[in-house]
């Protein structure tokens, strides 16, 4: 049995297709309820609290210029400590049919998943956490595959909207925020990734002691870019809002 709602995103795929080539700033959909009811709260009961798994990744940055970049944000990627939902799912979101789905929507042929799940797999962000905005590496270390997508499924209920935690997508000359996405349960963001892909959680998460700011977050590959997004292979790319000095 599914996990997701496959075959219903099967069937309005190519008017999505039209709406994620045409999306601001650069191509993304956002797509509420693509899990199950069943799959959605398995998910949500299995997701790991912060204390309950020793090795998550602390990934605390700055940027360039000593100025803290990210900081709160925990990730996990060993699969084998997943739920069993949880690891069915990215299975799922793994498989050929789901990939099939992707290529469809996205106009992205030939895409390839990432089994490692390079600095993917689940997130959360503790309270005050950061992601200043940013444009992530372009190519997947010791494989020298193109990162084309990002998916990421949100995995809060309840979420209140004075926590802040909306994922902005920004424009490419950085002069303004076009996109305000709030991390509400059940919700998946898709996103083309380019060098100028621009977006993050800029601003301190604001959710009290005990709660976090919790996703599953993959990233598909191909093998080669068409030639007008080629550029030099980069590291994450930290940017400053304009009222950022």
């Amino acid at each position: 049995m599914l996990l997701t709602k496959l075959e219903h995103l099967k069937s309005r795929v190519a008017t999505d297709a039209v709406a994620y080539a045409n999306a601001k700033p650069f191509p993304h959909i956002v797509i509420d309820g693509l899990l199950t009811e069943s799959a959605l709260a398995e998910a949500v009961r299995e997701f790991p609290h912060p204390h309950a798994i020793d090795d998550w990744r602390r990934a605390d940055a700055l940027d360039a210029q000593g100025r803290v970049a990210q900081k709160l944000k925990l990730g996990y990627s060993n699969e084998l400590l997943f739920g069993r939902t949880l690891r069915a799912l990215v299975h799922e979101l793994h498989s050929s049919p789901f990939l099939r789905y992707l290529e469809q929507v996205t106009g992205i042929s030939d895409l390839i998943p990432d089994a490692h799940m390079t600095g993917g797999g689940l997130h959360q962000y503790l309270p005050g956490a950061v992601l200043r905005v940013h444009a992530d590496f372009n190519k997947l270390p010791a494989f020298n595959l193109d990162r084309r997508l990002n998916l990421l499924i949100y995995l809060n209920p309840e979420w209140n909207p004075d926590w802040g935690g909306n994922l902005e997508l920004w424009d490419r000359e950085m002069t303004a925020r076009v996109q305000s996405i709030a991390p509400v349960a059940n919700r998946c963001v898709i996103f083309s990734t380019t060098h100028d892909s621009f977006h993050g959680m800029p601003d301190p998460l604001a959710c009290p002691e005990g709660t976090t700011r919790r996703s599953l977050a993959l990233y598909y590959y191909s093998n080669g870019r068409p030639e007008a997004e080629r550029v030099d292979e980069h590291s994450t790319l930290w940017q400053a809002r304009p009222d950022e000095t």
